[in-house]
């Protein structure tokens, strides 16, 4: 009873991730190909190339035209996009740069005569700029992008006319100037605009930051002044990844980049280095008159405020080092060395050597990104890719491991999560993952102890107090997974509930811990509790059908048949597709013999063929269904596609020899029941059908009494085996033996008329033949009219008659409920 947990922006464990356009682009990717690949890569390239024009467009503002496409091309190229445009998720990324820079470029517009505001690309700009923050959040930094270019490059303004303006603004009562006045008007236009989408992002948040563990950043749990100097140190690497971008890795969480923890770490060098760099460039653009200063000013604002929000210097998010966010700062970094491209051919006589070298760049980027494209081709490809560049990333040996055991390869997958446990060893998901492989390997023992580790690596909580510890969500599952393994014992039934108690304690709404501790409730035959476990659990998801069908399993083991059919019902409202509801609930209405209701159970079961869900229990209930029906060939078929899926389905052989019998074939049912017998030797309803076929059509009585002794060695006091094996021998003419035996018979059902009617034909039988001289051969026979006496009379039948044959179906179709 698997369900899918729906995670909102505004629950604790949340990313708080709101980005409904670019959700939008993939449903409409899903309704096009569905879950096919291929479009949605095409849209993500068809986008890169739309971002790539674009940006070459918004270069021709500030760069020569050789250097646009200079810029253009290095961007187009870089290896650090890969993971962006190649990756199906990093669709946020490129879509959000789409509508930044067609933001961008309205507002360029807006401003072409800096003492006029054109209103109408003004708008188009705050549209954009809105629908960016709704691809992905870093998109409302455009708004500081265009505040940027209003003041340096429209107004062309630099420190000290900012220092004068505002001086004489404080000292003089007189009017601004009309450009001034422009230009505040179209700031602040922008700045509530983005004033109004922080607000609304917050209250989509739920008014509160994401959590997220030391795993996914290490440097957000660490202390003062190692997350500051870890946090400073991240600039210098994005910086590298980007000016040097050989040594890239899906995934740098975890162990991938140590903590700075002391101010004598001599990578405290490399981020002195880049703040250097930033100053010296800022220094330029703030103090210097000469026209480089606005290229560098806009290269300055594309590279660092687009990485902002992904720089952790204010607020922590759920990586150490993600490359597909580095897709919008590196337009910034792709112009500066355009531009510096440029001045170098312009200053140096050898103009052949810059050609050859931005030559080399370009090859060089290219092969990268071919190559790092073979990287994404498969999960498995990428992440052995990563563990190239590093090995002491717990989450990548997990990732691969994850990649085999969707091949069905536990073997090598264990090899690389006990990897995964020694390189980070209090990583809980490692060692939930050893364990999970160790069950699938059957090697229950070492399953648990792993399972056993992990969850002695949960924080504890304090004595007497609520458990606030945050955990993340996918950790509790070692409660499910410890807990499923102990309930394979029976007798081990109460400790996994303690458990699924103690998982639903961290977490009130852990809905799939009550949905199993209902289980295990039901099976120690606390219906009431497990009742109220479940109606707990619609206090937090009352939209959940496997809560609603497990309802309907309680009502069904307090024999409420009426109750579980509402809670199948209403669990097929919600989910229509419900597998379990939908096979339930027919074989319920089966059971019930409402012959109203039959073909609700009928458009059920073909539902479930239809959707390409049919197993052996499927066609056998179809077949139960038909036989209630006197629809005998149909019920023929489906009980002979169960037995196809099923060779061994005990009740479909059965059922379809019954048939067979009653249908007049008895000799076609001969083989179903002997593969009956083959599986399930210890059958006592087929040993009696298949010794009634031997006697009465077979004529085979040594097979006959065979059948009935066995069933006599499992059941001495089978009523039914000892009156037919009474009849073996008043068919053999033991008339003797006969009677013992019905006397015996008698004396286990004193109360079966047809005993002692069949007890009183053999002994007359018996004192004609003491009174009477016969011959010898009328001493050897049963007269012929005993044998229709005992072995036509219906009660001799009894195994083969409805009742019996709605009693085996019974049985079946409750204990698979």
């Amino acid at each position: 009873m698997k369900t899918v947990e729906r995670i909102c922006p505004t629950q604790e464990h949340s990313h708080k991730s709101y980005r409904p356009l670019c959700v939008l682009t993939f449903r409409l990717n899903y309704m096009l190909s569905e879950l096919e690949p291929m479009s949605y890569h095409l849209l993500n390239i068809i986008l890169h190339v739309v971002v790539c024009l674009l940006f070459l467009g918004v270069t021709q503002l500030f760069l020569p035209e050789c250097a646009c496409f200079v810029a253009a091309i290095l961007f187009a190229i870089h290896p650090v996009h890969t993971e962006a445009v190649t990756g199906v998720v990093g669709r946020a990324e490129i879509l959000s740069s789409v509508l930044f820079l067609l933001a961008f470029s309205s507002y360029s517009k807006a401003t072409r005569r800096p003492h006029h505001t054109d209103w109408l690309p003004l708008l188009h700009c705050v549209i954009f700029v809105t629908a960016a923050t709704l691809c992905k959040e870093q998109g409302i930094t455009v708004v500081g992008l265009c505040c940027i270019y209003e003041v340096f490059v429209v107004q062309k303004l630099r420190l000290s006319d900012l220092l004068y303006i505002g001086q004489n603004l404080v000292a003089s009562k007189a009017q601004p100037p009309p450009w001034l006045r422009e230009m505040v008007l179209r700031l602040t236009v922008l700045i509530l605009c983005a004033l109004g989408l922080l607000i609304g992002r917050f209250q989509v948040m739920g008014a509160q930051l994401p959590v997220f563990t030391r795993f996914d950043n290490p440097a957000a749990v660490a202390g003062t002044p190692v997350r500051q100097l870890t946090y400073n140190y991240l600039l210098a690497v994005n910086t590298w990844l980007t000016l040097f971008p050989f040594s890239l890795c899906c995934d740098w969480t975890m162990g991938t980049i140590p903590l700075v923890e002391s101010l004598t770490d001599p990578r405290n060098f490399a981020t002195v280095a880049v703040y250097l760099a930033l100053v010296l460039l800022a220094g330029s653009v703030l103090f210097s008159d000469d026209g480089h200063s606005e290229v560098v000013t806009m290269g300055l604002a594309f590279t660092v405020l687009p990485f902002l929000p992904a720089s952790n210097l204010f607020f922590p998010v759920g990586f150490v080092v993600a490359e597909r966010v580095l897709y919008t700062p590196s337009m910034g970094l792709c112009l500066l060395v355009a531009y510096g491209w440029h001045l170098l051919m312009e200053k140096i006589r050898w103009k052949p050597i810059m050609w050859t070298l931005l030559t080399v760049l370009i090859i060089s980027h290219s092969l990268k990104t071919v190559v790092r494209n073979f990287d994404w081709k498969t999960e498995y490809s990428i992440f052995m890719a990563g563990l190239k560049v590093n090995q002491q990333n717990a989450k990548l040996y997990n990732n691969v491991g994850h990649a085999l055991e969707g091949e069905g390869k536990f073997k090598d997958a264990l090899e690389y999560f006990l990897q995964a446990s020694c390189v980070q060893r209090d990583d809980i998901g490692a060692h939930i993952n050893v364990g999970r492989t160790y069950n699938n390997l059957e090697m229950y023992d070492e399953a648990e102890q792993a399972f056993w580790k992990a969850k002695g690596l949960l924080p504890r909580p304090k004595t007497g107090e609520p458990y606030r510890v945050r955990i993340a969500p996918n950790h509790l599952n070692v409660f499910l997974n410890l807990a499923n393994l102990i309930s394979r014992n029976k007798s081990r039934l109460e400790e996994a509930d303690a458990l699924y108690r103690q998982a639903i304690s961290m977490r009130a709404d852990y809905i799939q811990a009550y949905i199993n501790r209902g289980d295990i409730l039901i099976k120690l035959n606390r219906t009431q509790e497990a009742q109220e476990v479940y109606e707990r659990a619609l206090q937090f998801d009352s939209t959940n059908p496997d809560i609603y069908y497990n309802l309907g399993v309680v009502y069904l083991e307090q024999r409420k048949a009426t109750q579980a059919m509402v809670y199948f019902n209403k669990a097929l409202e919600i989910d229509p597709n419900h597998e379990q509801a939908l096979m339930n609930s027919a074989v319920l209405i089966q059971e019930s013999g409402n012959s109203r209701l039959r073909h609700v159970a009928y458009e059920r079961l073909q539902h479930l063929l239809e959707k390409g869900k049919a197993n052996e229990r499927v066609y056998f209930n179809l077949g139960m269904l038909a036989m209630d029906e006197k629809r005998v060939n149909e019920a023929e078929i489906w009980f002979k596609n169960a037995i196809q899926v099923r060779e061994d389905f005990r009740s479909a052989l059965f059922n379809l020899a019954l048939l067979l019998s009653d249908s007049g074939r008895p000799l076609e049912a001969v083989p179903f029941l002997k593969q009956l017998l083959k599986h399930h030797p210890d059958h006592i309803k087929g040993l009696i059908l298949l010794g009634d076929i031997y006697i009465n059509h077979m004529k085979d009585l040594e097979a006959a009494e065979k059948c009935y002794m066995k069933i006599l060695h499992m059941d001495p006091n089978n009523v039914q085996a000892k009156h037919n094996l009474c009849v073996v021998y008043v068919e053999r003419g033991q008339l003797t033996i006969g009677e013992n035996c019905l006397l015996q018979a008698a004396s286990l059902a004193p109360k079966e008329e047809y005993i002692q009617r069949h007890l009183q034909i053999v002994r007359a039988r018996l004192r004609k033949i003491k009174t009477k001289d016969e011959d010898s051969n009328s001493r050897n026979k049963v007269n012929p009219t005993v044998k229709p006496a005992i072995s036509e009379n219906p009660s001799n039948k009894k195994h083969v008659n409805s009742e019996t044959f709605h009693s085996d179906k019974e049985n079946q179709t409750s204990s698979e409920s």
